[in-house]
């Protein structure tokens, strides 16, 4: 009889192991009780079809399949502390979260199950699924246009991201989206949903392609291997220093600094400021942590100080820092133009 792999070893060993050899299971996770939440959700829109879910490296429904990719790291209690402890944050970790990501999971995998994005009036509203991706996308956060589920304005980033988006609106229990959304130009794109959902209630799919979730994982690598990935996939564009910038909120003019040195006030600060900029941005925390470790780096070399009497030090700070936050949202780059 085939042993599960215990996750009580060590960290480093832990790390060795290939993610797709550790016995993660859906049915034995804390969340499968959130993915029948799902399919009920879909039972009371009168709606049949059930995506199946697998565990992936990442949130997603492949292209053209109808199906739900989970993280595998939420399936396990060590594997999400890990998660925490190297990307500082566990999307999907919570039941809200969770329910948030797998409902516009789900519009994209009705989407594909339906043939939904072939429809003329969906093109109209949307735009064209063919669309290539962008590599960043710059939102307009007061936009009427586009409903708002997801953080970072989702839902304008690409056309079938704005049908999920607003699948996932118009699919959440509670939620009054006649009302929320009255007046808007997005309430025409939910009624739409409203219209299309019910045209299909009750009816099978029409794309039930056959798929091997272990094409699609991306998990049959060690769990030290998925972290250099994810690490390098977030640390990428990082900027050249701005020594002017850092000069200006800190210096070194013995007659203007006080006794602290700045990569010292930085480093003291790091957790408070981290929150103040993750929580204004919505950016991932490990971005952000590694920017101002950078920065803490530059600090020191520059031999920078705090100035004397600056009772402002943590709001100029925190505003540099979400704004190079904000030019990486929109530019894909940290690099702001001279």
């Amino acid at each position: 009889m085939e042993t599960k792999p215990s996750f009580r070893i060590k960290e480093e060993d832990l790390l060795e192991k290939r993610i797709s050899d550790l016995g993660l299971q859906i049915s034995q996770s804390v969340f499968s009780p959130l993915i029948q939440k799902l399919y009920h959700e879909l039972d009371q829109k009168g709606l049949v079809f059930r995506p199946p879910c697998f565990l992936a490296d990442e949130w997603f429904a492949p292209v053209g399949v109808p199906a739900i990719g989970i993280p595998f790291f939420l399936a396990h209690p060590r594997l999400r502390k890990l998660e925490q402890k190297i990307i500082l944050e566990v999307e999907g970790g919570t039941r809200a979260t969770f329910m948030k990501l797998i409902r516009h999971e789900a519009g994209h995998a009705y989407s594909y199950a339906y043939g939904l994005y072939k429809k003329k009036r969906w093109r109209r509203l949307f735009g064209l699924a063919s669309k290539e991706y962008p590599d960043t996308y710059k939102p307009r956060p007061y936009s009427h246009s586009y409903v708002q589920h997801l953080e970072n304005w989702y839902a304008q980033s690409h056309p079938d991201e704005d049908f999920a988006e607003t699948f996932a609106v118009w699919l959440t229990p509670g939620l009054n989206w006649k009302r929320r959304y009255r007046g808007w130009k997005a309430f025409g794109k939910l009624e739409y949903v409203d219209k299309l959902m019910k045209s299909i209630m009750g009816k099978s799919p029409r794309v039930r392609p056959h798929f091997n979730p272990d094409e699609y994982s991306g998990l049959r690598i060690k769990l030290k291997t998925y972290y250099r990935n994810k690490k390098k996939q977030c640390q990428e564009s990082y900027p050249d220093f701005y020594d002017n910038d850092l000069k200006a909120l800190f210096t070194d003019d013995p007659d203007e600094r006080s006794d602290t040195k700045a990569y010292r006030y930085l480093t003291r600060s790091h957790e408070k400021i981290l929150r103040s900029v993750a929580f204004w941005t919505k950016e991932k925390k490990y971005t952000i942590d590694q920017l101002m470790r950078d920065l803490i780096y530059r600090c020191r070399g520059l031999n920078l100080y705090i100035r004397k009497e600056n009772g402002h030090l943590d709001f100029e700070v925190s505003s540099f820092i979400t704004s190079l936050v904000t030019t990486y949202l929109h530019t894909g780059t940290f690099k702001r133009s001279k």
